[in-house]
C-alpha cells in the first residue's frame, strides 16, 4: 500500500475532526446564545463537503487494507462523534503503518 493513502486518510481525518469542533461551537453560539447563524451555516456547509471527502479516503484506505465491514463503519462513522476522529486515527494510523512498510519494501526489492 502507498503511503499516500494513509496520508491523505490521515490528513482528513483531523481536518473532519477541527471542522466537527467548529461547528459544535458554532451551534453552542447560534441556539444558546442567538447569535452567528450566518456563520453556521458556512461552516455546516463547510463540514459536510470535507466529511464527503473524508468518507471517500477512509473508504480507500480501508478497501486497501482490507478491514472488514464492521471496522469500516466505524471509522466511517468516527467523523461524526467529536473528538472520535483523533483517537481513531491515531489507532488506524499504527495498524496500517506496518502495511505501508511491507509495500515500501516489497515495491523496492
Amino acid at each position: 500500500m502507498k503511503r499516500s493513502v494513509l496520508t491523505r486518510y490521515r490528513v482528513m481525518a483531523y481536518v473532519t475532526a477541527v471542522m466537527l469542533l467548529i461547528l459544535c461551537a458554532c451551534m453552542v453560539a447560534k441556539y444558546g446564545f442567538d447569535t452567528g447563524a450566518d456563520l453556521t451555516f458556512a461552516v455546516s456547509q463547510a463540514h459536510g463537503v470535507l466529511f464527503m471527502v473524508y468518507l471517500v479516503f477512509a473508504f480507500d484506505l480501508g478497501s486497501k487494507a482490507r478491514w472488514p465491514f464492521g471496522k469500516l463503519l466505524w471509522v466511517l462513522a468516527s467523523g461524526t462523534i467529536p473528538l472520535a476522529a483523533f483517537f481513531v486515527e491515531r489507532k488506524v494510523r499504527a495498524e496500517v503503518e506496518p502495511l505501508v512498510s511491507e509495500g515500501l519494501a516489497t515495491s523496492e526489492a
